[in-house]
């Protein structure tokens, strides 16, 4: 099947080069055809690297030989691309969040569902192996006790990048941006219904959207996550920290780095105390001796190009779609309702 990608920026470059690749792997087959930018210097990009650059929009979707199309623009108008591309009868992936809001949403899924094209957002977080490691210690007790808490954080010291992400209008903000994979690792993570949340914008860089939000949400079966996106820290904290009941786990970052450390001893009779600044303390003095025992981290890796090779198989009829529309729909809601606790300061007591 061949497939075209629709905007040649930052991601659109990503996908081109994705599918270069994924072509080589020999599974369920995916062309490039080319790509179409209202950019001028985005298609002259393009052509540069090898790539046909389609001329209009409607050249790209007339275009009988192209099976599907990728939407990789700015957010505010992925709705109307779906809605074109659905009527031309072209399977689609829309990059995250594929719109604006849950209403928005919905509607896009109407748009395909009428036409009968498969219809995925691309959610490629789910493969990342840092998420794929966490869920391995959160879905087998045996590493550090079974998993009460956790603590995912997207960090870094550049504001919000680019130019249309700045803009409420575009669909910027650092939720629609990167708080929308960290929510859809998380409830891929808990399979529990939300029972509350709370959520805090920031706006240090003083734009017109979040810079960063922090979102506690608390689930029915008892766990607690806590998300942090931030653009002003310099110093970032630990990608993950996974709290057990005997023990607890960190991954630094993406290079998968920490490690694990569980109790061996769940009450240490013997914590010889410490001088603590102009003090002294028992209670936060570390674990010494055969109390505890230092583990490496159970890593899962990710099959390469995994989504590229369910969305083949799924336009094929193979196999479903790995991220369903309940899933992506419950993402809104979630934002939605954290975007409402944000806003009035508010804890939002509802099942999600």
């Amino acid at each position: 099947m061949k497939i075209a990608v629709i905007g040649y920026g930052g991601m659109g470059t990503f996908h081109t080069e994705c599918l270069k690749q994924y072509a080589k792997t020999g599974s369920e087959p995916l062309t490039l055809a080319g790509i179409y930018d209202i950019d001028a210097s985005r298609e002259k990009a393009a052509e540069a690297n090898g790539l046909y650059a389609y001329r209009s929009a409607d050249e790209l979707l007339s275009d009988k030989s192209v099976g599907a199309v990728i939407i990789a623009t700015p957010n505010d108008v992925h709705a109307e691309y779906v809605k074109a591309a659905a009527e031309a009868g072209k399977h689609v992936v829309s990059e995250k969040p594929i719109g604006l809001s849950l209403r928005q949403a919905e509607e896009m899924y109407g748009y395909a569902e009428k036409a009968g094209i498969v219809f995925e957002v691309h959610q490629n977080r789910r493969w990342d192996d840092d998420f794929l490691t966490v869920k391995n210690i959160y879905d087998h007790a045996g590493y550090i006790g079974d998993v009460y808490r956790l603590e995912s954080r997207v960090m870094g010291g550049n504001g919000i990048p680019g130019d249309w992400r700045k803009k409420a209008a575009h669909g910027g903000g650092m939720m629609l941006d990167w708080g929308v994979h960290l929510i859809d690792q998380m409830l891929q993570m808990v399979k529990s219904s939300v029972s509350s949340l709370y959520c805090e914008y920031s706006y240090i860089y003083g734009e017109e959207v979040e810079d960063g939000c922090r979102l506690s949400v608390k689930f029915e079966n008892g766990v607690e996550y806590f998300v942090t996106v931030s653009t002003d820290c310099f110093r970032p904290l630990p990608r993950w920290q996974v709290y057990g009941t005997e023990g607890t786990a960190t991954v630094a970052g993406w290079d998968l780095s920490g490690g694990m450390t569980r109790a061996i001893v769940r009450h240490d009779d013997n914590i010889a105390g410490i001088r603590a600044g102009n003090g002294f303390t028992r209670t936060m003095a570390p674990r010494i001796g055969d109390t505890v025992e230092e583990k490496v981290l159970p890593v899962v890796h990710a099959e390469p190009f995994a989504f590229y090779k369910n969305f083949a198989a799924a336009c094929a009829g193979k196999e479903p779609a790995a991220i369903k529309k309940e899933e992506v729909l419950r993402v809104f809601r979630l934002m939605e309702a954290a975007a409402r606790s944000a806003k009035e300061n508010i804890v939002i007591k509802e099942k999600i």
